[in-house]
């Protein structure tokens, strides 16, 4: 079986998910404890960073990198078009969503953690005990501002950032507007890619991600609950519910808590 080191609120770890259920693959889930486990895991592969795919003796980090070697390896149900010009659009724009909605995303819904108290404990685990739900909302957004200033994630980077998602967002309605995939007729990586990425912007409605479900259908303010982007977040809806396997009911993988990665 296929296994997958991922955080579970990695958008590109679900990149990489909703590439496998895309392709119909079994694999099984291993959340990567932040630290030591990230350390294990690349005397195991050579990268700290999740994802990783594990087949049989293979590791392939990189969420595009795992999605080339998936289309090398398990061909069935492509998601990389054959004809030039259809196959550079996807190209180009799977390394555009990396960059713009993986990276811009984190940013701004962390700038949205900062500055909404309940947003902020919402994404805490259910069994996280009361009082450190109370120390956490109790935190000014500013004093977090400050802090994310010296690594990139204050106030200013914030609104930068939201900014420029804002335009993804309406250029991705209009792309959409008169096909039903990005690249045409077809899901392609280009799709996949952009929905998985986007799960920071608004998280989907139904079973596919385990988290709490106060968050649910919920995302960052001014994007998540902005009516002009209605018809991407539907379309990305849509999306799931045709190809994404629900996290509770998959018969395509499981998960367990975070744990520590035993060296083979």
């Amino acid at each position: 079986m296929l296994e997958l080191y991922q955080f579970e609120l990695s958008q590109y770890s679900e990149k990489v998910r909703l590439i496998l259920d895309y392709k119909q693959l079994e694999y099984r889930k291993i959340e990567v404890t932040p630290g030591v486990g990230q350390i294990e895991l690349m005397q195991k592969s050579g990268s700290r960073q999740v994802p990783v795919l594990k087949d049989g003796s293979t590791y392939v980090a990189d969420s595009t990198e795992i999605a080339l070697y998936l289309e090398r390896k398990y061909p069935e149900r492509p998601i990389i078009p054959t004809e030039p010009l259809t196959k550079g659009q996807c190209l180009l724009m799977e390394e555009w969503a990396d960059v713009s909605i993986g990276l811009k995303g984190r940013k701004a819904f962390i700038g949205a953690l900062n500055q909404n108290q309940n947003f902020r404990t919402s994404v805490l685990p259910a069994n996280t005990p009361d009082f450190v739900k109370t120390v956490v909302r109790a935190i000014p957004g500013e004093v977090l501002d400050v802090l994310g200033t010296g690594v990139g994630f204050g106030g200013d980077a914030v609104k930068d950032a939201k900014k420029s998602l804002t335009q993804d967002l309406e250029a991705l309605c209009l792309i959409l507007q008169n096909q039903p995939y990005l690249t045409g007729d077809q899901p392609t990586l280009a799709d996949l890619a952009v929905a998985g990425l986007s799960i920071l912007l608004k998280f989907p409605a139904g079973s596919y991600l385990d988290i709490p479900d106060p968050l649910k259908g919920k995302g960052i303010p001014g994007l998540a609950d902005n009516i002009t982007f209605e018809p991407f977040f539907a379309w990305r809806d849509r999306l799931y519910e045709d190809f994404r396997q629900g996290s509770s009911t998959s018969n395509f993988g499981n998960t367990s808590s975070p744990t520590s990665i035993n060296i083979e």
